[in-house]
């Protein structure tokens, strides 16, 4: 194996998705010039995948948080306006004395 294929190797992880390893290991059987040829591109493709797989991580989590604060911004409105609702009660029962 190459410096190069190695480094690509070592840069798959977990997360790497099952198609890009099997593309690795596709292009870690070539032959050295081959693989040579092709292995820049393949480093390229993982880091735009993992890059990808994070954008969309942090996505999900600031959705997840904006969902949160919904909810705490409805909960919050609504007892607002339940106290609006009672205070002006109260001045309508102390307007009707």
């Amino acid at each position: 194996m190459t410096k190069i294929a190695a480094n690509n190797t070592a840069k798959l992880n977990d997360e790497t998705p099952v198609e890009l390893q099997e593309m690795a290991a596709a292009i870690d059987a070539l032959p050295a010039r081959y693989r040579d040829a092709v292995a820049p591109a393949l480093a390229r493709v993982v880091e735009c995948s993992t890059r990808r797989r994070r954008i969309l991580n942090l996505v999900q989590e600031a959705l997840s948080q904006l969902r949160l604060d919904m909810k705490y911004l409805i909960f919050d409105l609504e007892a607002t306006r339940r106290e609006r609702d009672q205070y002006k009660e109260m001045l309508e029962q102390d307007g009707s004395l």
